[in-house]
């Protein structure tokens, strides 16, 4: 046997090995990705039913324009943007998008963060808004999704005063007049 054929025969079947382990590693599936953390709904910082109102709904793009739009947003209170009751103990409100209102929950998420968006979804969905800000008086939302933020903007709602009947729409009883003897 000459020398080139003593090592060419293990040569060729250690090639030939590597070939074949490396045509299995190359067809190996990826590992699936991991699942994102899911977000444990907790208790919201407020009830759903303090956002039950009357609202001045304006938005802005620019966080320079937040106290513009926060000032300008009472004089939509004309035409105010309504947020009811729902059924189930959630509020009434529109979805990006939708035109009519569904009910959404106020969920409370980790680092003191809450959101409202729908009842099945955990805090921070796509279509959640965060809050930004809520004093009872003025709430700031923030869509989550990019897209819709994009779009829409940062709504500023300042609560609607109560309607006032002016003094001039009333209408008061007239005096009896006082009947005058007959002559």
């Amino acid at each position: 046997m000459s020398r080139h054929t003593r090592f060419a025969l293990p040569a060729a079947l250690a090639l030939a090995s590597v070939t074949l382990l490396l045509a299995g590693c190359a067809h190996q599936q990826p590992a699936p990705a991991p699942a994102p953390a899911v977000v444990p709904t907790l208790p919201p910082s407020f009830p759903a039913q303090q956002l039950v109102g009357r609202w001045g709904l304006a938005a802005y793009h620019n966080e320079a324009d937040r106290e513009r739009t926060v000032s300008a947003a009472p004089s939509q209170c004309r035409n105010p943007y309504v947020i009811a009751p729902g059924p189930d103990g959630g509020v009434m409100m529109h979805l990006a998008d939708q035109a009519t209102p569904s009910e959404l929950r106020v969920k409370g998420a980790p680092g003191g963060k809450d959101y409202i968006g729908p009842p099945n979804e955990p805090p921070g969905s796509m279509d959640d808004r965060q809050v930004v800000r809520f004093d009872g008086r003025v709430l700031i939302l923030r869509w989550v999704d990019p897209e819709v933020q994009g779009r829409y903007g940062t709504m500023v709602y300042v609560r609607c005063t109560p309607q006032r009947v002016s003094h001039k729409s009333r209408t008061r009883p007239k005096p009896a007049s006082a009947t005058k003897p007959a002559r």
